[in-house]
């Protein structure tokens, strides 16, 4: 029976351990954020929670998952997320990072905007926060992956010890307004449907690559996995806290967004895609845009190498439709 066809298991029916391959390599130190980042903010969503609403009911959320309509089963959690956090890598997003933050904090269900200033040398981290979002700020740049795994721990800290941890919403800073359009992405995941919600973005105006990269990624998730993306490198993506750890070390670069697909399809999460109206900055055909499809490509291929090594050469049978 497929993983489409029953309720997917959670983190206690760990894979087998594997080889150590390349991604378990300790991440750098990361800069310890100064307090004034993390609970000096003007007014951060997540100060306006209401503490007498209840917790989730334990014995409710551990209930067995009922089947959609559809056909496709609800997926089994500890303790199905109630709330979200927007977590917002950026770098030298000044011009966008406002309207990116106002739009995520206007998505239902959402109640912490986090952005992650990863090395910034213009005044993201200073109008992020002018913005309503919480700010948390790297003094080096150390990539998009060390971005992630710093909002992630900082959402952890804030969640309350005796409830459901938030989902996850991964941003990419320059979507602007659009940003409200990846609450497509929530629903899925509150509803128990998937433990990743994946966005499908439809094609971005002066685009210039020609797609080798993503059909490389394609191949080699459909290759390990069974399961065909139609956006593979896309980075807008809403999780399960389960999930998340599920996929933790992070890959490292540009890699990230396919090895965690890999990864958490090859541990029996269920992951789906949700067509989302999103906008944002394409990489151009100038010298800069050149070197971000090279560095793509690279991250990707060490990436997909070493789930290679790790899981093995051998295609499995098709899982996910």
């Amino acid at each position: 029976m497929s993983p489409t066809d029953q309720p997917i298991p959670g983190p206690s029916d760990e894979p087998p351990p594997g080889p150590t391959d390349p991604d378990d390599e300790p991440n750098d130190e990361l800069d310890e954020p100064d307090d004034d980042e993390l609970s000096d903010e003007p007014a951060t969503p997540d100060d306006d929670e209401d503490p007498d609403e209840p917790d989730a009911d334990p014995d409710e959320a551990r209930a067995e998952p009922p089947t959609l309509p559809s056909g496709i089963p609800k997926v089994a959690t500890p303790l199905r997320p109630r709330r979200v956090a927007a977590v917002i890598p950026a770098k030298d997003e000044s011009r966008l990072i406002a309207a990116t933050v106002r739009a995520a904090r206007a998505i239902p269900n959402v109640d912490l905007v986090l952005v992650v200033d990863d090395g910034s040398q213009d005044a993201t981290q200073h109008i992020a926060r002018e913005a309503g979002a919480a700010v948390v700020r790297h003094v080096h740049n150390q990539g998009k992956a060390a971005a992630m795994e710093t909002g992630a721990a900082v959402v952890a800290m804030r969640d309350t010890p005796d409830g459901a941890p938030r989902a996850l919403l991964f941003l990419d800073a320059d979507l602007g307004e659009s940003a409200v359009n990846t609450a497509a992405l929530i629903r899925p995941v509150l509803d128990g449907i998937a433990h990743v919600a994946i966005a499908n973005i439809p094609p971005q105006p002066g685009a210039a690559g020609h797609g080798f990269v993503v059909r490389a990624a394609r191949r080699a998730i459909t290759s390990l996995t069974g399961w065909t993306p139609v956006q593979p490198l896309n980075g807008m993506r809403c999780l399960t806290r389960e999930a998340y750890e599920a996929a933790t070390p992070l890959a490292r670069g540009w890699g990230v967004e396919v090895a965690m697909t890999i990864d958490l399809l090859k541990a029996g999460y269920k992951v789906v895609e949700v067509p989302c109206d999103l906008k944002h900055r394409p990489s151009g055909s100038d010298l800069r845009g050149q070197l971000h499809r090279a560095a793509q490509w690279r991250d990707v291929q060490l990436a997909v190498n070493a789930r290679r090594f790790r899981y093995g050469p051998r295609r499995v049978r098709k899982t996910l439709g």
